[in-house]
């Protein structure tokens, strides 16, 4: 069996029984069970939900997207080797923190196999939730241009790239896009301001006003857990996003939870902490194979500009990078995760027919 027959990249083709069609995004696909076998499941694991809750298996692919593509290797390696279970099991080990320390709970109610959730369905809130402890990345070339006010903060002169902030900061901005908000572009992933929020709480899928100092609470509680253990790894959790929405649980309470992934590669920057003391930035996560791909072609313009999105989708498509680089990212995710969650990570060699046998003979989800 070769490496590239390991790799999951097509996770949409399970026949797991819906009636709906199956969401495919950039790593994950979502299957939304029927009403008689969420109702089914919910009674037979006695999950956490009220007993008309809409389920969904969320399956984590392989593969690896970057710039708003999705990229591919040599050798019909159409994924990095690991990078689902890694990204799986570190969220996994982060939830069930934030679960233990009182923090909220997650969409997540059952962990079928390492690249399968069972979730229910939540009501997103429609903000990308990101906090920042280093300045680098966007808010660096920002602010290397002169721009000072990010989110409604200011930030005070003299800072340097990858240094410290002088604190966490929170800087929203929109998920999906927005209509008819005051003051907030009509496009997806821009930023916005406290006082957008609070002036249009319901237009973000807040309940209340109140709910938007829980939200930020639950974002940064939930950093501090993940930097506080990462540190104890010497490694450094220099930005991340989270997600958050609003389940009904078995007694009908209405809570607010985080959903989506935490605390991974692919949604953080996480940094070697001996390199950065010796002045050198080592990336455990996809910034780095972001930095690769920017040195790989020789316009990078075509993956920062916005503007020229048909030739970056041309070059993601038509350029096979060396395995090489793939198996780069394999080792830093997968060194991560077991970092992380203090155990080896196990890879199966037929994971699409191990998930196959799992949900037919243990949930009933596969005629």
């Amino acid at each position: 069996m070769s490496l590239a027959d390991k790799v999951l990249a097509v996770n949409n083709d399970l026949p797991i029984r819906t009636r709906q069609p199956v969401h495919s995004g950039k790593v994950r696909s979502v299957y939304w069970l029927t009403e008689e076998d969420s109702r089914r499941l919910i009674e037979e694991k006695g999950y956490d939900v009220a007993p008309d809750a809409p389920l969904a298996i969320m399956v984590i692919s392989d593969r690896i997207s970057a710039f708003d593509c999705i990229w591919h290797g040599e050798g019909g390696l159409n994924g990095v080797p690991g990078k689902g279970a890694a990204l799986n099991a570190i969220s996994n080990h982060w939830f069930r923190l934030f679960k233990e320390r009182g923090l909220a709970d997650s969409h997540i109610l059952d962990i079928p196999h390492p690249f399968v959730w069972i979730v229910q369905k939540a009501t997103p809130v429609k903000i990308e939730a990101i906090c920042r402890q280093y300045i680098t990345g966007s808010m660096w070339r920002s602010y290397a241009k002169g721009e000072r006010d990010f989110c409604g903060i200011r930030l005070p002169d003299g800072l340097q790239k990858d240094q410290k902030l002088p604190e966490l900061l929170m800087t929203p901005s929109t998920k999906g896009i927005l209509r008819g908000i005051p003051g907030v572009p009509e496009a997806d992933d821009v930023n916005i301001t406290r006082r957008n929020i609070e002036d249009n709480f319901a237009a973000f899928n807040f309940r209340s006003k109140d709910d938007i100092a829980l939200y930020e609470r639950l974002l940064k509680e939930g950093f501090e857990v993940i930097s506080d253990e990462l540190a104890k790894l010497d490694q450094i959790f220099v930005d991340t996003k989270f997600e958050f929405g609003y389940v009904t649980d078995a007694a009908g309470n209405e809570k607010l939870i985080y959903m989506d992934e935490v605390g991974t590669p692919d949604s953080s920057r996480i940094w070697d902490g001996p390199a950065w003391r010796e002045g050198r930035i080592v990336e455990n996560s996809k910034e780095d194979f972001r930095q690769v791909l920017l040195n790989h072609f020789p316009d990078p313009d075509i993956l920062l500009n916005k503007d020229r999105m048909p030739e970056r989708e041309a070059l993601a498509r038509d350029n096979a990078l060396p395995a090489e680089v793939l198996m780069d990212v394999s080792r830093t995710y997968v060194g991560i995760a077991e970092k992380i969650t203090g155990q080896k990570l196990e890879l199966s060699d037929h994971p699409k027919a191990d998930i196959i046998a799992i949900l037919r003979d243990q949930y009933g989800l596969i005629d």
